[in-house]
């Protein structure tokens, strides 16, 4: 059977599926990690990533299942969903990328600014550091921080939390930009073997077609 034919189709779209639910799997668990570290939940594009994995993880079932039983109405709703996750995951993934270290830096003062003095102090405590950021708009809040911080660093040298913060997110973004960029145009082909495997007859429904 030539790769073109009808069971090389529906076991590429299978594998391809296959490798979809785990890049699903593999982004809800980079966002996860980063999400778990303190502030960086605050980052509304970790919630973005984690939507896009689930929703991968699910049309790749929807995929997988449809083309194991050739189902013409999930194989048409798979190009479409898979063809909209697309769109959505090229456009997170490229903020991931293009976030620089400024608009990281404005959306943690943002958020730590919204943080109950008993959460900083928990998040402190948890990263064995002290203060935000100590820059001239935010000297007066990174006094006031320092002076109600208790972590086990601050009687030696205590690094400033949102250093610590904007490292790992900087990675943690690095990560799920070049992973969901990457896979994004893999979806592509995914809608193309779609449609083209939903067009071709199964040669199973007329035994004749083998002669």
């Amino acid at each position: 059977m030539v790769c073109g034919g009808f069971t090389c189709s529906k076991n590429a779209l299978c594998s391809l599926n296959v490798v979809y639910m785990m890049v699903g799997l593999l982004l809800i668990a980079v966002a996860a990690w980063g999400k778990g570290f303190g502030l960086v939940s605050s980052i509304h594009i970790i919630g973005g990533v984690i939507a896009v994995g689930v929703f991968l993880l699910l049309i790749a079932m929807v995929g997988l299942v449809g083309a194991v039983h050739h189902h013409q109405v999930m194989l048409f709703f798979y190009m479409v969903i898979l063809f909209i996750v697309f769109l959505f995951q090229f456009g997170v993934s490229c903020s991931c990328l293009a976030m620089n270290r400024g608009q990281q830096e404005t959306l943690l003062n943002s958020a730590w600014g919204m943080l109950h003095n008993r959460t900083k102090v928990e998040l402190e405590n948890k990263l064995n550091c002290c203060g935000l950021l100590d820059t001239n708009a935010t000297h007066a809040q990174f006094d006031l921080d320092v002076s109600t911080c208790n972590a086990p660093c601050k009687h030696t040298n205590c690094l400033h939390c949102g250093d610590m913060m904007l490292d790992h997110a900087s990675e943690v973004l690095k990560i799920l930009g070049g992973v969901g960029l990457f896979f994004s145009f893999t979806e592509i082909l995914g809608v193309w073997l779609a449609v083209r495997y939903r067009n071709q007859k199964d040669p199973r429904a007329n035994p004749s077609a083998f002669l």
